[in-house]
This record gives C-alpha cells, structure tokens and sequence, in this order.
C-alpha cells in the first residue's frame, strides 16, 4: 500500500515541494518504508530527492530547496511486490521519451508476463522487481509508438487505454511528463484510490491529485473527485483539464480495507465518509457481539486499540450501553505495525508502541476492539497485555471479518499460513490468540457499513476475507508465487540480496538532466 500526489500549481516562480511534502506527510499511513519527490523545473528540467525512511527522515529545508519547480510529483512506499530496497523508491523516472516521472499504487497480478513482454517485444530493461517500474515503461513504450517529438492529449489517452489494455490488478497512478503537465489514472475496477482537486490562486488555478481527500483539505484544495475505473485526467501546464473514459463498461469494485484500515478518518473516498462509515462498523460489531455474548454479556468495559479501532469502538459502546474507556496509551513516534516489514519487528514493535493502564483492566471483564486481525501479532500482544495489567476475562471483537486470503491488488497480506485465522475456526483462532472469545464482523454486515453511504457502488474488492478476485485472471500458480514473495522468512533473503549500488537513476540525492 502506498501514498501518491501530484502538483501543477498556476504561478510558474512559485515552487511545488513544500505542498507535495505536506501532502506526503498526511499520506503517511499509507507508506512507511521510503519516500520521494521529483520536480519539474525551467526547460523541463527535473529534480529528485527520495530515500528510504519515513518522511521525516528524508527530507529537511535544504533538500526541499533542492526541489526546483511549480509542478511534480510524490509518493511515500510500503513495498507489497519485489523488496524493500531504496532502489525501488519513487517516483521511478524514465527520459525517453519525453522525460516521465511516475508514481504509483497497487499490485499487477500478470507482472511475470509484462516483463517477458518488455524484455522480448519491447525491447526495454526492468532494471527492479517493482510493478511501478513495468506500468512507468508500458506507459512510455504506449507514447513511444506516436514517433512525434511533441505529443498532447489524445496521445496519452491512447497510451493509458493500452495499459488498461494489458494491465490487469489494481492501480491508482500520477505521472508528469517533462515540460508537459501532470496526470492521474485509474485501473478499470477502481480498486485503489485517487482523487483531484483545485484551488484558486491569483495566477490562476492550481490543480492537485492525492490518494485520499485529505490532503487536498489541508492543502486548501476544493472540490475534490475521486477519478473513476478506467478514467484519465490530464492537467497541462497551461492550466487546461482534459478527462476521459477509457473504459467503455467499468465494473467499479473498490478495496474494502480502504475503509477499514488504511484511510484516514478524515477523508472521503468514492463518495464515502471513512468516519460515517467506521461509525456504522461499529453498530453493526454491537449487534454480533450481543449474538456471541448474549443479551445479558458480562462485559464492564470496551477498550479500542489505537487509534483505527476508536471510532468503531466507540459506536459500539454507545449502542450496547457499555462504559468506553482508552486502556491502551500509545507511542505517537512508533510506526504502524501492520505495514512494518517482518515478523520479529512487529512483535518487538507492539510492547513499545502501547502501554496498558491497569487502572482500567485490573478486575474487569473486557472487550476489545479492534480495526482487524490480520497476522495476530499485535492482537496476542495486546490481549497478554490486557491479562497482565489485570483483566478478569478479555474479549477480541474485529471491524472487519476474518481474513483468510491474501491480497493481490497492492496490500501487503502475509502469504495465508501466516494469517492467524487460516484454517481455523473462531474458537481456535481465540485459543491462538489466548483471548476468551474472539468476535467478528460478517462480511454482509460490512458491506452494509459501507454501502448505505454510496448505493451506487454495488460491488466491492473484500477479497481478503472471501477469496473472490475481481479481475479474474488471479490463478493457484499466481497465488503460490505471491505466497512465495511475501513469506517473512523469504522477504530477509531477498533484501539480503539486494545490490546497495544500483544504478544511479535511483540515488538519494539526484539531479536528472
């Protein structure tokens, strides 16, 4: 999962790094593991600063100087495909033709038969394991064929309905052509997100894309849209917005998980409100754990773990008239642990993120709620935890359903037989846990959550939790490919292997020419 944004601002003296920096700042959930911004200057010339890190870690004032122009793009990564290596920070560049710089998010379920297509047909190197890489290479193949020295609109329409054409998974992608302007685009489902907005200013309009609606907001953008499946929006430098359909009949199925776990609360995605819709998940937990509990539960309090859970957890206190009580203090400065790399510092991480006030469990009969449990790593901690500060009797109750399946469309899921609740019923998964019951959502009880706020969207991406791939052409081979890649114990010797000299498109601290 991954954090994208990109700028065109009206005034050419004024320069984009300091709002593409606060927007990545505010996409920092969605992307730990590096980040990076690349401008476009005077001539067309581009500038580059990206590393491993959060974004923090990467950039000061100097570097942000360093950043010349009023146009460009940034990105904030957690690798889901190939390694977490810096060489595979974006924006991924490439100069012919026209210069393109691009970012993206999401996972290709047929990357193997895009990069023998590169290599045999194409004729062009893939230099990492990246997806990124091989749409950002299709895509200047696709502008390639024109064989003009200038190209416009209609010739990168073409080019990205010839992606739609061979892609196949889940995208959401920005992308600045030197000299040109900016672009966003859509895969055909619409499973990952990416939205526009503009803004008024005294030369004219600025235009910004972002993966999520909020960083429009603490931009002062307006009038923020979410693109459609299969739709491209081209913003040129002098300012003139074109938008297409590329896709004749979009079958919209977004990612589900966007509103349980990755998004901010704050923000609104496909016409949602990820606020509303954790308040109805909420409602909607309170009446399965009055299911599994019974009408007359022996619960004294619910305790959210923070701070995805909160909203939720709070709704369903309000519904089963339950006293709601924060138990668990958490370490602002620790990152989240889901989108950490590996198994061991996950675990270390969950001790030194929360801390469990006894005053609060001590003799008590607890629930706990939670956004997911998806490894059961932080769910064991949290619930061994809970036990030693003194709770009688701790419930796990779960937002979302249980997961079972890995994700394909650019969520970095465990391959399955690291997922806790895989192959195991609800009481085996408590037993794992140590818990003394364990709750889930259902599936239908989710969708509702969700759907009630956009009727229209009548299909959704919940793949994770019942195994059905909307893009059809995810198979056993692919699947046990993918479990191969993200195994924990595999994801070590891959980065083992990774060369700290790659090539220099890819340096800390670069300017392109």
């Amino acid at each position: 999962m991954c954090g994208i944004t990109a700028l065109l601002l009206a005034d050419h003296n004024l320069m984009a790094s300091p709002e593409l920096h606060e927007g990545l700042g505010m996409l920092q959930h969605r992307g730990q593991d590096a980040a990076g911004i690349v401008t476009c200057g005077n001539k067309g010339r581009l500038y580059q600063i990206k590393g491993s890190g959060m974004v923090r870690d990467v950039f000061d004032q100097s570097k942000l100087e360093q950043l010349v122009g009023s146009m460009g793009v940034g990105h904030v990564r957690y690798p889901t495909a190939g390694s977490s290596s810096t060489s595979e920070a974006q924006p991924l560049y490439v100069n012919s033709p026209y210069g393109i710089t691009f970012a993206h998010n999401g996972n290709l379920v047929n990357a193997e038969e895009l990069r023998e297509f590169m290599d045999q047909d194409a004729h062009r190197h893939i230099n990492t394991d990246s997806d990124s890489e091989l749409l950002l290479n299709i895509f200047a193949n696709n502008l390639n064929k024109t064989g003009k020295s200038r190209i416009n609109e209609e010739d990168i329409f073409t080019a990205i309905k010839g992606i739609y054409d061979v892609c196949h998974g889940g995208y959401a992608c920005v992308a600045m052509i030197a000299g040109f302007g900016i672009i966003g685009f859509r895969d055909p489902h619409g499973i990952r997100p990416v939205g526009f907005a503009k803004r008024q200013s005294p030369k004219g309009t600025d235009y910004m894309f972002a993966s999520e609606s909020v960083v429009c907001d603490g931009c002062s953008f307006t009038d923020f849209e979410d693109l459609k499946p299969g739709e491209a929006v081209i913003v040129n430098k002098n300012l003139t917005v074109t938008r297409r359909q590329l896709i004749s009949e979009p079958s919209f199925s977004p990612c589900i998980f966007e509103y349980v776990y990755f998004s901010r609360p704050d923000s609104i995605i496909d016409g949602i409100s990820v606020y509303k819709c954790r308040l109805a998940m909420g409602e909607a937990l309170a009446d399965q754990v009055t299911k599994k509990l019974g009408p007359n539960m022996d619960v004294d309090v619910i305790i959210p773990v923070p701070d995805t859970s909160r909203v939720a957890a709070l709704q369903t206190a309000y519904k089963l008239d339950i006293t709601y009580r924060e138990g668990f203090i958490k370490n602002r400065y620790i990152g989240r642990t889901f989108i950490m790399p590996g198994q061991a510092m996950r675990k270390k991480t969950v001790r030194r993120k929360f801390n469990a006030m006894s005053l609060e469990f001590a003799g008590k009969n607890v629930l706990i709620v939670d956004d997911s449990i998806v490894r059961g790593t932080t769910s064991k901690e949290i619930v061994q935890m809970a036990r030693d500060a003194g709770a009688k009797k701790v419930y796990l109750a779960s937002c979302a359903p249980a997961i079972r399946y890995p994700n394909v469309y650019g969520i970095d899921m465990p391959s399955p037989h690291e997922l806790v609740a895989y192959n195991k019923s609800e009481d085996e998964i408590a037993a794992a846990l140590g818990a003394d019951k364990v709750i889930f959502q259902t599936l239908e009880g989710l969708v509702a959550s969700c759907q009630k706020f956009n009727p229209h969207i009548t299909s959704w991406d919940a793949s994770v939790f019942d195994g059905k791939y909307i893009s059809g052409t995810v198979d056993e081979k692919y699947l046990k490919h993918l479990e191969n890649l993200r195994a924990d114990a595999n994801k070590g010797l891959v980065e083992d292997l990774q060369s700290p000299e790659t090539l220099g498109l890819y340096n800390f601290n670069l300017q392109l020419k």
